[in-house]
């Protein structure tokens, strides 16, 4: 049976946690703040999204490195491919050098580097290379001037084209990337090897699928695609 489930009616078992976590009763605030600034919304529907690592060179010409999902992607004519990212907050390192320099990479990692991925969000100083200091490997992109992670399987350069405030006064944007190249491992052109899908292949951040009724949350790390049964595209 579908129920209604209201964007601001947050049960207390879950706000319980997020207290148990910051180490006391939180307001509102606090509340996004341990969350990321993300909607209740986010963790009942719990919908994956592909993760990658966006890469680019701060003003100081140090590497930066921002573990990055809530994106989409889809091509439109003979060549356009088009990323957008869903939510950039406008005070990060990130967004900072979009602006400046106009490019960027988005780098596509498998599960062995994943755990290093994460390091950089806590290896984001102005002054320190993120790429390097999270034990990543910098390495020049072929059309575009910023570093990618030579150990991501997937790498896809792009160009800034425009940003758009998620809603009047918000703290993020929406930010979309046009692909000028990319570079793949050859290792992955056949799905019956290695592949792009399966445990070796795309993540997927999950979050926390949680009971919109009790609050209880399902910890839950990165997933994967496995592939299913072909299903004949017939529309009558």
């Amino acid at each position: 049976m579908k129920k209604e489930i209201s964007i601001s009616e947050i049960p207390e078992g879950f706000t319980k946690q997020i207290s148990e976590v910051c180490g006391g009763n939180v307001s509102f605030e606090q509340f996004f703040e341990a969350c990321g600034n993300m909607s209740w919304y986010d963790f009942v529907l719990a919908m994956p999204s592909l993760v990658f690592v966006v890469t680019g060179w701060k003003s100081n010409g140090k590497e930066n490195a921002c573990l990055h999902s809530w994106s989409t992607f889809a091509g439109s004519g003979a060549d356009n491919f088009i990323c957008i990212l869903g939510k950039v907050s406008k005070s990060g390192h990130m967004y900072q050098s979009l602006k400046e320099t106009g490019v960027c990479v988005l780098n596509f990692p498998s599960n062995d580097i994943y755990d290093r991925c994460i390091k950089t969000i806590g290896n984001n100083q102005f002054e320190t290379d993120e790429i390097t200091a999270s034990g990543l490997t910098a390495e020049k992109a072929l059309k575009v001037n910023a570093p990618r992670i030579k150990e991501c399987f997937l790498n896809i350069e792009c160009e800034f084209l425009w940003d758009h405030e998620l809603f009047e006064g918000s703290q993020e944007v929406a930010v979309a990337l046009k692909a000028v190249n990319i570079c793949m491992d050859s290792e992955r052109y056949d799905q019956s090897k290695l592949g792009r899908y399966g445990k070796n292949g795309f993540l997927f951040q999950i979050d926390q699928p949680t009971n919109p009724k009790t609050g209880e949350t399902t910890p839950f790390g990165p997933g994967i695609i496995e592939q299913g049964n072909p299903i004949p595209w017939i529309t009558k």
